[in-house]
């Protein structure tokens, strides 16, 4: 019989077993996908922001009403701690910035081949292409393919549901019965605008850059991505979970755009009025440093005024109509997942004792820039001590 059996080899799944294999304890990891940390790897594509260097409290605020419930484990396994643990698998790290914090070989690749290589030196092993489908009536783990395992501990690392074909599906709702689960959205998502074609053929991929985003008494600076159906990129991410809950009560909602952040309207007002009589609207927009896709963004808000400082107001507040949020399999991350009062401290199951969850399952959100990493890492961990301490 092994020790403890991991359903999910992503970083929360792979983590736990970093602890529990340290702590010399027989793990077998099981993956329905034919190789690790796929989605792990994805992230990987933009850099591998590992976690954030912000002051811990900040970084803990960052998971809003759920910050207090995250706090003991991100305070037990930190941002320095994730910092230390990846340099001492050879992945020398920076500070970039914003504050973000990423390896120097600015992917995921060369960090997962050596945290792979370790695990297995420690005898960690690796079931891939099994898809778990729960238990049966002795108590054992079942899979698709007929395997069973009764290990002493098992930690479900299953993720949400974003990205499919990256392995998490969210098909694990249906196997734990008993269990409260919050439905699962999309979290870090675009939304859809009803674009004219013309703006969609003209602009769709276009990426927008040093924009400030409004919503809810909220402002956030950063990047916008237009699509063929809609927005999406950083700033829109940050303030996705508003977004999406004004949506679900009320429906169609509209976003404030500010195109020129860093210029106050009476000085841009100023630069339009400096264009001289005569001209149209777009020459003086083009004038005054506005490039084609932002004219199109200006003209798709509605009717665009020609006075100066009417024309400033606009371009400070462009009213963007969302009529709906990108389908979950579009998102960067899942919100909802098994509710913490199904929980006990150690991230065990109440209805199924010996069985712990960890990373993107359980119920919490974060914007991106390291936290949603730094969450499923601290969580593997919780769960592993969880484990340790009940087979102690």
């Amino acid at each position: 019989m092994i020790d403890v059996a991991i359903i999910g080899g992503g970083p929360a799944g792979l983590m736990a077993a970093e602890v529990l294999s340290g702590a010399g304890r027989s793990v077998t990891v099981y993956d329905r996908m034919p190789s690790l940390g796929r989605k792990f790897l994805m992230a990987g594509r933009g850099g591998l922001n590992l976690t954030h260097s912000e002051d811990l409290d900040a970084f803990i605020g960052r998971f809003g009403s759920r910050a207090e419930t995250v706090r003991p484990w991100l305070e037990a396994f930190s941002p320095i701690d994730l910092i230390v643990w990846a340099e001492g698998l050879g992945q020398e790290t920076f500070i970039g910035s914003s504050g973000r914090v990423f390896p120097k070989a600015l992917k995921a690749s060369p960090l997962l081949r050596a945290w792979l290589a370790r695990l297995a030196e420690r005898g960690v092993e690796f079931r891939l292409r099994q898809e778990w489908t729960g238990w049966n009536a002795e108590g054992d783990l079942t899979f698709k393919s007929g395997e069973t395992a009764h290990p002493k501990a098992t930690i479900l690392a299953l993720g949400g549901a974003s990205w499919p074909k990256l392995g998490s599906d969210g098909g694990w709702t249906s196997l734990l019965t008993g269990t409260e689960i919050a439905p699962l959205q999309p979290a870090n998502c675009g939304f859809q605008v009803a674009w004219s074609e013309v703006f969609r053929e003209a602009f769709a991929g276009t990426p927008l850059k040093a924009l400030a985003l409004s919503f809810g008494g909220r402002t956030v600076r950063g990047e916008v991505m237009l699509t063929a159906a809609g927005i999406e990129g950083g700033a829109v991410y940050a303030l996705s979970g508003a977004l999406r809950d004004a949506i679900a009560v009320a429906g169609p909602v509209t976003l404030e755009i500010d195109l020129r952040p860093a210029l106050p309207a009476q000085r841009l007002g100023t630069r339009l009025a400096a264009a001289g009589p005569g001209q149209t609207v777009t020459n003086v927009l083009r004038k005054a440093g506005l490039n084609p896709a932002e004219i199109g963004l200006l003209r798709e808000a509605g009717h665009v005024p020609k006075e100066p400082a009417s024309l400033a107001r606009r371009i400070k507040s462009v009213p963007i109509r969302l009529t709906g949020v990108q389908p979950i399999e579009r998102a960067i991350s899942t919100a909802g997942g098994v509710a913490f009062p199904s929980l006990d401290e150690s991230l065990m199951l109440r209805d199924r004792p010996g069985v712990f969850v960890a990373g993107e399952m359980l119920d919490w959100e974060a914007p991106t820039g390291g936290y949603l990493l730094q969450a499923c890492f601290s969580t593997g961990v919780a769960a592993a001590k969880g484990v340790l301490k009940r087979l102690s």
